[in-house]
Formats: structure tokens, C-alpha cells, sequence
């Protein structure tokens, strides 16, 4: 991998509470996720969140393999490619996180072989970060079996990566060789090895053991990049990590606080205000945050945001204010962290995209009873050159109020 590329970044490594780069200056990183684009998700593609393991299984059953085959490649390079590495790059973020399915790396069916094609899909991907002065954050999103039972881990039926010696094994031989294929790639920030685990809080020893594991095969080949662990429970609980033992390690949260509210899974509720009778503002936002600040000082490691967002509606529900005074208390305490996500298409309930398609051709088909994923294969074969074009982000529609608001902080970088 080291080879088709110029390392123009420095590489980068914890140093005590901070992020820092080879001449030991703080770095703190400011940018966006690519949610949707290496792990499809249904509702940023318009419709009902059906595991990517199950779209695909309907849509070869409708259309055939090759069609399939035909399908995820214009897919992968329609949604994101290079044009989208630089316009982030020109808003003046400095951070891309790369949300993956194992299985872009990895066949399911044939335990630790390659999949060479999804592998130069993302190291496209890592190229493109590299040649426009990104950093990324690698990010496992789907691991073998899958770490919790919702549909962004690619779950069908109950988690089994916990409960799977064999998953486990599978998992941590593919960190093993990303990490010996991405060892002297200095755009590479580090390695999100698990997003969003899910276990039961009186097992998460197992969990721990697990995370110990996963940085011994990472640290065997590559001791450069940071691991970033992320807290049991999707992300929230991070006690039982305790002191990591490898010294180049970040804790990773996730940041929706009123989730009722930030998903609109409850419709009318406004910020700042009162939340099932509890008062919020930007006071309440900085308290949450303190759990996790005073752990990440007593156990001197940085602490990352790796997924932040909202649902749009517009920006009459104090959407705006809420994401700004979140920003706020992360600048305040030097927190680094991405905004979830970059692009979707628009929708009524979790967070939506900074560019989002608001049209409803036949594949987005709002009006239902199927919608999104679930109309792609009867599209296809008609509108595949038409579905292809509406995936690109010219012709998603920025939200310039959003985009405003980041692009200040993002050139703070």
C-alpha cells in the first residue's frame, strides 16, 4: 500500500490527553463520516434499515450475481469518490472517518480470504484522503457476526461476534492484516476497530479481553497508528476499559444526547427546552460530557467523537443550536470528532446528511409501500444510469445552514 502513495501527512499519536503529530504539535481533528458508502445503511439511502446482508441477498435473488456485482460497483463509485475527498478537504476539515463492512475486505463464506475488489475500493479511498491532506479514520462498522443486534452492524438475528470463538478470530486477523497493509500510511490516523459493541454490561470483561486482543495482532506489525476503543452499550459505557495498556490508544464516543429529540424519534421537541421535563441547554450538554472528560484525564488518553448529528427539519426545532453548543463544549475541552454524516437522502427520522436528496425517483419512491434499498432491484435494470447519477453528491442538496456552521469550525484547523 505504502507504495502508490506519498506520505505528504505526518503521522499522528496520542500523547497524554491529546492527539499530537511527529513534531508533538496537538492536532485535533475536525470532519465528517462517509456513513452509507462501504456499509450501506437503509435509511440514508431512503428507505426502511434492512441489513446490507440481506438487501444484497434479495437483489442477487431477484437479478442474478452479476447484476449484483454490476450494481455495487456503480454504487461505490457514484455515491463518494475523489471529487467528495476534495471538496471536504476545500471546507477545511482535516478528518474523514471510513465506515466498512468487514465483508468489503473479506468473503463471508470463505473465512480470512480476500476480497481484492473491495480492498481497492478502500485504498482508493485512503489515497484520496492522502493526496488531499485528509486524515482517516478507518472504522470497522459490520465486524464477523456482528457486535450488536441493529441493522449498521449488518446484524441478522442476535449479535454473534461475542459468542463466536470463530468470529472473534476472523475479526482479529482481519485488524492484523489491515494494519500490516496500512502500517506506513501516515494519512491513516488510526484504527476504529469496533463501532457501536453491544454487550451484556456484566460480560464486558469479555469485551475488554477482546479489545486486548485486537491491539496485540494490530501492535505486532504496526505500533504508528492510534487505536481507538469505543464504549460498550453503542458506544456510551467506557469504564471497564479502565488505563488502556498500549500507550498509543484513544477512547471513542458517540454524541446524541436527547436522542428522542436528535433522531425525531418523538415529534415536536425542541432545543434548548424542556425534554420529558428536563430542562437542556448548552449547560446540559457540557455536564453529559463531563463523565467522560474526568475518564479520559484519570486515565490520560484523548477522547474522540467519532459520530455526532442531527435529524433536519428544517431548523425550526433548534437544530442549529443544539449542534453548535455541542461543537462548542468539544472545542472548549480540545475534543476531536466527525460529524455524522456526510450525505443522505432526506429523511424523517435519524441523522440525515449535510448534502441530502430530496427528490423521490422510482428507486427513493417515498410515497412506499416499498422505498429505498427495497426498490433498487426492481429499478435497476430500467433506471441503472439514472440511479447512478442521482447517487452523486451534485445532485443532493446542501444544507447551507449546516454547512455554514461547520465550516467554521472546521477551519479552525
Amino acid at each position: 500500500m505504502a507504495n502508490r502513495m506519498h506520505n505528504k501527512l505526518p503521522f499522528l499519536k496520542t500523547s497524554g490527553t491529546k492527539i499530537v503529530d511527529e513534531t508533538g504539535k496537538t492536532v485535533v481533528l475536525r470532519g465528517v463520516a462517509l456513513g452509507g458508502w462501504l456499509m450501506m445503511e437503509g435509511y440514508i439511502l431512503g428507505g426502511r434499515n434492512l441489513p446490507e446482508k440481506v438487501f444484497r441477498q434479495e437483489f442477487e435473488k431477484t437479478l442474478g450475481k452479476e447484476a449484483l456485482e454490476e450494481f455495487t460497483k456503480s454504487f461505490r463509485r457514484s455515491f463518494i469518490n475523489e471529487y467528495d475527498f476534495n471538496l471536504i478537504k476545500e471546507w477545511g476539515a482535516n478528518c474523514v472517518r471510513l465506515p466498512f463492512n468487514y465483508r468489503l475486505i473479506e468473503y463471508e463464506d470463505r473465512p480470512f480470504s480476500l476480497n481484492e475488489e473491495g480492498l481497492r475500493v478502500l485504498d482508493n479511498a485512503v489515497k484520496w484522503c492522502q493526496d488531499h491532506g485528509l486524515y482517516c479514520i478507518l472504522d470497522m462498522h459490520a465486524a464477523p457476526g456482528a457486535q450488536n443486534p441493529d441493522w449498521h452492524s449488518d446484524c441478522v438475528g442476535k449479535p454473534e461476534l461475542f459468542t463466536s470463538d470463530a468470529n472473534k478470530e476472523r475479526y482479529a486477523r482481519l485488524w492484523h492484516f489491515l494494519a500490516s497493509h496500512y502500517k506506513d500510511v501516515s494519512a491513516v490516523a488510526g484504527y476504529d476497530i469496533l463501532n457501536e459493541p453491544v454487550i451484556d454490561i456484566h460480560k464486558e470483561k469479555e469485551l475488554k479481553e477482546l479489545y486486548l486482543h485486537v491491539t496485540k495482532e494490530i501492535r505486532d506489525i504496526d505500533t504508528r497508528h492510534i487505536i481507538f476503543l469505543e464504549g460498550n452499550i453503542f458506544g456510551q459505557r467506557l469504564d471497564f476499559i479502565g488505563k488502556p495498556e498500549d500507550e498509543n490508544t484513544a477512547f471513542s464516543v458517540h454524541a446524541y444526547p436527547i436522542t428522542d429529540y436528535v433522531f425525531n424519534f418523538e415529534k415536536d421537541l425542541t432545543y434548548p427546552g424542556r425534554v420529558y421535563n428536563i430542562p437542556w441547554s448548552r449547560k446540559s450538554l457540557d455536564l453529559i460530557s463531563l463523565p467522560y472528560r474526568m475518564l479520559a484525564d484519570k486515565v490520560n488518553v484523548p477522547l474522540f467523537v467519532g459520530e455526532v448529528g442531527i435529524n433536519w427539519r428544517g431548523g425550526h426545532y433548534g437544530e442549529l443550536k443544539w449542534t453548535k453548543d455541542l461543537l462548542d463544549v468539544f472545542e472548549r475541552y480540545g475534543i476531536s470528532w466527525t460529524y455524522w454524516t456526510y450525505k443522505s437522502v432526506a429523511t424523517a427520522i435519524h441523522p440525515d446528511g449535510i448534502f441530502r436528496y430530496v427528490k423521490s425517483p422510482e428507486w427513493v419512491n417515498h410515497k412506499g409501500p416499498l422505498t429505498g434499498l427495497e426498490t433498487f432491484s426492481s429499478a435497476w435494470p430500467k433506471h441503472k444510469s439514472r440511479m447512478a447519477a442521482s447517487w452523486k453528491t451534485g445532485n443532493f442538496k446542501r444544507n447551507d445552514q449546516l454547512y455554514a456552521l461547520l465550516k467554521k469550525y472546521f477551519q479552525k484547523n
